[in-house]
């Protein structure tokens, strides 16, 4: 896997391809042209994009690929690495999306026919935590800005059902987060100053550390990077996961985990 920031260059020229795109499945579909929010989720698209493309070289040819996007509002990341990055690979693929909002459903199936896709893509309007959601075995799951317990569902839902990668991007986290409960629990006896964005930042690192220990544990090299510039989202890191089962690793991941939830009050 390789390590660091996704290369800004790459980003930069696969942008205008994005925007394109997204105007003409969603924006212009609905009688209006791109703002500037729109234009910021086209960088993250793009930096997505080249990271699912950086983990499909590492996928074999030889069986069924499936990528599924998780939690993935009106799926335009699993929809455009259909059409830009499945249906070039002319291999056995499909994409799945899945999305508990019935609105955005309908938005993403009524994008996906307007991609002219040669790529099976199935719509699932599901929770990210419903078992019955997943395929099992997908090559690479994708989350862009899983916003609170969706990422940790994500987490648990792709150890579950043996995805090969997980690229995940979490975005804000509450207090329904389970390992910001814990953290909170003990800010006071750990010491942290009552100063709210020192907490903030405290019980943010605390869930980060979590969720990396947890996956590690499951048996996922893991690598936590900064996908795009925290001036396109303050929501920027990026979890790049594969799936290798390292027993050695794994035991010292789980150590780490214990460690962190020792202070559980």
């Amino acid at each position: 896997m390789t390590s660091g920031i996704t290369d800004a260059g790459k980003v930069a020229a696969l942008v205008p391809e994005v925007e394109r795109w997204l105007d003409s499945l969603y924006v212009a579909a609905e009688g209006a042209t791109l703002r500037q929010e729109d234009r910021r989720k086209a960088i993250e698209v793009a930096a997505a994009l080249l990271e699912i493309q950086q983990s499909l070289r590492h996928v074999s040819r030889k069986s069924q690929l499936v990528i599924v996007d998780a939690a993935a509002g009106k799926s335009y990341l699993g929809l455009l690495a259909a059409k830009l990055l499945l249906e070039p690979r002319k291999q056995a693929s499909s994409l799945v999306t899945i999305e508990r909002d019935g609105r955005r459903m309908d938005l993403s199936r009524r994008a996906a026919e307007r991609l002219h896709t040669t790529v099976p893509i199935e719509c699932r309007a599901l929770d990210v935590a419903d078992a019955a959601a997943w395929p099992m075995c997908p090559s690479i799951v994708v989350a862009l800005h899983a916003c609170g317990q969706a990422a940790d569902a994500i987490i648990e839902r792709s150890i579950a059902s043996e995805a090969q990668y997980l690229l995940l991007v979490p975005c804000c986290t509450s207090d329904a987060v389970p390992a910001a409960r814990v953290a909170a629990q003990n800010v006071d006896r750990l010491g942290i100053p009552r100063h709210a964005p020192v907490r903030r930042r405290f019980i943010q690192a605390f869930v980060d550390a979590e969720r990396t220990w947890r996956l590690e544990a499951a048996g996922y090299q893991t690598q936590v990077v900064e996908f795009v510039p925290p001036t396109v989202t303050p929501h920027n890191l990026l979890w790049r996961s594969r799936r290798v089962r390292e027993p050695k690793r794994m035991a010292a991941a789980q150590a780490g985990l214990d460690a962190l939830l020792g202070g559980r009050s």
